[in-house]
Parts: structure tokens; C-alpha cells; sequence
């Protein structure tokens, strides 16, 4: 198999998850530290204009959003399965809800003052500037909730899931962890490790024990790659085969198309390119840049949208 490697940057919310997923299944992966704002040059010749972090590479096939990301590294090491038999449905719709409504609710949490210094400790005022000038657009078509409104809700969501450990088990949906857990998690990590305004977090001692099982999967073994070398690999190497992937078309759009496949909330900078791929959970184009090379850029079909460009 070729290298893994992941672009990231250490209080990246969703880069922890996938970083705990890789210790979940014991994996060594390339660790490639990139900016958190931009900008991003060498994300952009990878990926053609998507900016969100993080990103996972296998040699030239570059892949984009973490519940992506989750299915290709179950396609690579299936055990232990992040989608248990018993919880499969379950544990997804979970992880999409921890994804969006529960990550929001913490963001804003955190963006209480004592959050906001803690997150810009030792940052000069002009990088301030430039990542709250940044996340503003960023945030495209997510709604904006005051501290408060966010506190109140983030309090409320702790106590639904502290419901859910109630019985004794271990894990949200049962005595395995599915993507659930690793979902629900980086939001939670985000509030007591990144921002350290994890006071919230005292109402809910189960889910706290639960947090401390999360962690102990640790972060799997990685070893530093930089952006440099992480383009040559792209550029020397070769792309996933998918001739034996199925075509679900709900758009009237063949394979071969140039399209432009966007996020539907937020970082929506869309990526065009040649339609390679369409089933039933996963969009590819097919690119080429100067730097990267012929490249081929993944997409899970939830949250993004797919549109043609004219020819």
C-alpha cells in the first residue's frame, strides 16, 4: 500500500478526528503541517481550489472531508470497522449530526473570551486579523450563534448524549466505537484541549470517562513529510483503479463531464474538473496542475453538490 499521508495542523477540529481514527486502527501515516488560513498554495495545487483541513493523499488520489476519509481508510484496514454490524445506519447519521449541529454549537462555545484567548495565546494582533477575517468567509452558509446561544445549546446536547452512556457502556452506541464516537469526540477535544473552556463538561461525568477512553486510541504513527515532498509524491504517483465502481446518476451528467463539485455550508470554493467517479457515496474529478500534476480529487456525495460547466 502507499503511503498515507495527511495534511493538517494541530487544533484542526476534524484533524483530530482523523488523527484518532488513524490510532484507532493502528496505522503509520506522513504527516504534512499546513496553514490554517490562507493562504494555501500547496493544498490548492493538490486539491484545485477545496480548502477545508484536512486532507488525506494516497500517492496522486487526494481526498476531501473527513467522513470520506473514514470510508477509505475502512476500505484499507477494515478492522476494527468504524461502522460496527450492529449500530451501521446508526452510528452515521450520529456522526453526521456531531459533524455539523453539535461542531457549531461547540465552535461557538468556544468563542467566549476566555476561549478566544486561549486559542490566540501568543498570535500577534495582525494574525488575529487575518484568521477572523478568513473564517468570515469561510463560514459561507452556516448560521452564526452568539456565545451564550451556543453555550445553551452545547449544554443541553452534552446531556442528551450523557443519556446515551447512562446504562453503562462504553462507547455511544453500544460496547464497540463506531465513526459515532470519533465524531461527537473532536468537538468535545476541541472544547476542553484546544480552547480549555471544558467547564461545560463537568454536568456530564460519563461522557467525560468517555472522552478519556476516546483519547487512550492515541494518534497511531506518524512520521513528518513536508508540503514539497508531499507534492512530488502526487505528482510520481498513480491513481486509485475505479472501473469497477458503479455510475448512480441523479444529475444526467456521463462520466467524462468537466464539472465543479462544491460543499453545500461552508468553505464552498468549488474544484472543477473531469467527473471520474459517481456511486452511490463518492464523487471524483480527474485534474491537472503544473505543481501536482494529473491528480484525481475525492468528495463523499453528502454535503456537496455537483454541477456542469459549460464546454
Amino acid at each position: 500500500m502507499m503511503d498515507i499521508i495527511f495534511h493538517h495542523y494541530q487544533n484542526s477540529p476534524f484533524s483530530e478526528k482523523a488523527r484518532l481514527i488513524f490510532g484507532f486502527k493502528k496505522l503509520a501515516w506522513k504527516s504534512v503541517v499546513i496553514p490554517p488560513i490562507m493562504p494555501k498554495p500547496d493544498v490548492v495545487a493538490l486539491t484545485g481550489g477545496y480548502r477545508r483541513t484536512p486532507i488525506m493523499q494516497i500517492g496522486a488520489d487526494i481526498y476531501c472531508d473527513t467522513a470520506l476519509i473514514g470510508d477509505v481508510l475502512e476500505r484499507i484496514v477494515p478492522n476494527p470497522s468504524l461502522y460496527p454490524r450492529s449500530c451501521a445506519g446508526a452510528s452515521r447519521i450520529l456522526a453526521q449530526w456531531a459533524d455539523s449541529t453539535f461542531f457549531w454549537a461547540a465552535i461557538g462555545h468556544c468563542f467566549q473570551p476566555a476561549g478566544v484567548q486561549n486559542l490566540f495565546s501568543g498570535m500577534p494582533p495582525e494574525q488575529v486579523q487575518g484568521f477572523t477575517a478568513d473564517r468570515a468567509k469561510f463560514r459561507g452558509n452556516v448560521p452564526r450563534l452568539s456565545p451564550a446561544e451556543a453555550s445553551g445549546q452545547l449544554s443541553e446536547m452534552l446531556t442528551r448524549l450523557e443519556d446515551m452512556l447512562a446504562d453503562g457502556r462504553p462507547y455511544l452506541l453500544g460496547e464497540q466505537a463506531s465513526v459515532a464516537d470519533f465524531s461527537v469526540y473532536h468537538p468535545v477535544w476541541f472544547v476542553r484541549d484546544a480552547a480549555k473552556v471544558g467547564a461545560i463538561l463537568e454536568r456530564a461525568p460519563k461522557l467525560s470517562a468517555w472522552t478519556e477512553r476516546m483519547a487512550a486510541f492515541g494518534h497511531g504513527q506518524a512520521q513528518d513529510l513536508s508540503s514539497t515532498e508531499a507534492l512530488a509524491v502526487a505528482r510520481e504517483g498513480k491513481t486509485e483503479d475505479l472501473s469497477g465502481r458503479a455510475f448512480i446518476d441523479f444529475h444526467g451528467i456521463p462520466l467524462g463531464t468537466r464539472v465543479a463539485i462544491a460543499p453545500i455550508d461552508y468553505g464552498i470554493d468549488p474544484v472543477e474538473g473531469e467527473l471520474v467517479l459517481a456511486d452511490a457515496n463518492e464523487y471524483a474529478v480527474r485534474r491537472h496542475d503544473e505543481r501536482a500534476g494529473t491528480v484525481v480529487v475525492h468528495f463523499p456525495r453528502l454535503g456537496f453538490q455537483l454541477k456542469k460547466l459549460d464546454q
